[in-house]
């Protein structure tokens, strides 16, 4: 029920859109293809994998409750994780996989630089990099949460200097999106920390809700902001 109404109001949309972007892109990967899904976490991304020989890796630290500030999910579950490691640390040989996948994972880490030369190592000559990972983001699995986002000029400007040629950059929606998100968000986070007004917060996002129905699908606002970037980069052959 809690997701229909998720999906109704449209609270669900940046996590709809990415999952829809995932599943046509690793879909249209040929059968057979060795791919390292790296963060894993909780293997979410493993069923759009059936038809690849898919290999998981994740740290294995965060347990669910982190430091008990930002949003936790309570439980985490990463016990079916094949290779439990630092991402910028991989034991695998170089050029021993045909595809990376890195999703919703660099705002967790220190340095996602180090990850992209590792990535750079791990992937075959032609071999394809999919990454997607927010622009803008609250604090979650804190501690772990070290970046609020990456945008379009981080890829562009980081990826083509470690022979990676973008094939696609596409936005996961718009400023617009962002602030629907977060205005009918208002009313869980008024209640969530005590605020006295939070009834009114019911009537802001009421009136938000009405006209970002009334507006429609305007013109995109995505130079300003988004939700993240999805990313699709070919490594070099010359590498």
């Amino acid at each position: 029920m809690i997701k229909i109404v998720r999906k109704v109001a449209g609270l669900s949309i940046n996590e709809d859109m990415r999952n829809k972007w995932l599943e046509q892109t690793l879909a249209a990967i040929p059968a057979g293809a060795r791919i390292l899904d790296a963060g894993a976490g909780e293997l979410r991304n493993k069923p759009l994998c059936n038809h690849l020989a898919n290999v998981s890796q994740d740290v294995c630290q965060y347990e669910g409750i982190g430091d008990e500030l930002g949003l936790q999910t309570g439980a985490w579950d990463t016990s079916k994780i094949d290779l439990v490691c630092d991402i910028v640390n991989i034991p695998e040989s170089d050029a021993s996989f045909d595809v990376i996948l890195c999703s919703e994972v660099f705002e967790h880490l220190p340095c996602a630089l180090k990850a992209l030369d590792e990535f750079r190592r791990l992937l075959k000559p032609g071999g394809k990099l999919i990454i997607t990972a927010p622009f803008a983001s609250l604090v979650h699995f804190a501690p772990y949460h070290y970046a609020t986002g990456y945008s379009r000029y981080w890829y562009e400007y980081h990826l083509p200097s470690r022979s990676f040629e973008i094939q696609e950059l596409t936005s996961n929606g718009d400023w617009f999106s962002y602030a629907k998100q977060e205005i009918l968000r208002l009313p869980v986070m008024a209640k969530r920390y005590g605020d006295r007004c939070w009834p009114l917060a019911y009537l802001v996002a009421g009136v938000a809700f009405v006209y970002f129905m009334l507006r429609g699908k305007s013109q995109s606002a995505s130079d300003v902001a988004c939700f993240g970037w999805h990313c699709i980069a070919i490594k070099r052959q010359e590498d």
